[in-house]
């Protein structure tokens, strides 16, 4: 994975640790919400992510290019891999129970991914620093062990819930937040 020193932990940073709640190994994760455009079941062309932890400390998910991700034609579009890879990243934190958004994505493109490929992703911590948090995900071809399609290496921010309340949808976010986090 090519990266920057922004998306590399300092020395200093903490191996990353799930929350005593968090979910157990197995669990599959809820969505952000029905409309979030990574998990959100509601998105008519959205991602549909399904995540669960494996472990307890990392993330996996399948995601299935329809015809409505293609960039060229046939093959998946560069920024709707970029979208996959920011989501099962975003789910990894959830693991943590503190909301977090996106800071900054670095994405290595390693082969074209065409329309009807099931990329297996993964996602998991490479440390915490603070309110900064160092992450990385793979997408992978057709099978947990195929070969890598995608990289990405990302550098995610603690903020608090009043952070969605002030930039997003209060109401929305009311209807469906179950717990201390958008996830339920």
């Amino acid at each position: 994975m090519t990266r920057s020193s922004l998306t590399t932990p300092p020395p200093g940073a903490q191996a990353p640790a799930a929350h005593p709640d968090a979910p157990q190994a197995g669990t599959t994760l809820g969505s952000h919400y029905s409309q979030c455009f990574g998990c959100g079941a509601g998105h008519p062309t959205g991602l549909h992510l399904n995540a669960r932890t494996p472990d307890g400390t990392t993330v996996e998910a399948e995601f299935t290019v329809g015809e409505a991700h293609q960039g060229a034609p046939g093959l998946a579009h560069g920024g709707v891999l970029a979208a996959a890879m920011d989501e099962v990243i975003g789910m990894s934190v959830y693991l943590f129970h503190k909301p977090y958004v996106t800071g900054r994505l670095e994405t290595d493109y390693l082969l074209p991914v065409p329309v009807g490929t099931t990329l297996h992703l993964r996602a998991w911590c490479n440390g915490i620093d603070g309110r900064k948090a160092y992450l990385e995900a793979e997408g992978r071809i057709g099978a947990p062990d195929g070969p890598v399609a995608v990289r990405a290496a990302a550098l995610f921010i603690e903020v608090n819930m009043e952070h969605f309340a002030k930039h997003g949808d209060l109401a929305a976010i009311a209807a469906e937040h179950q717990d201390y986090e958008v996830n339920p």
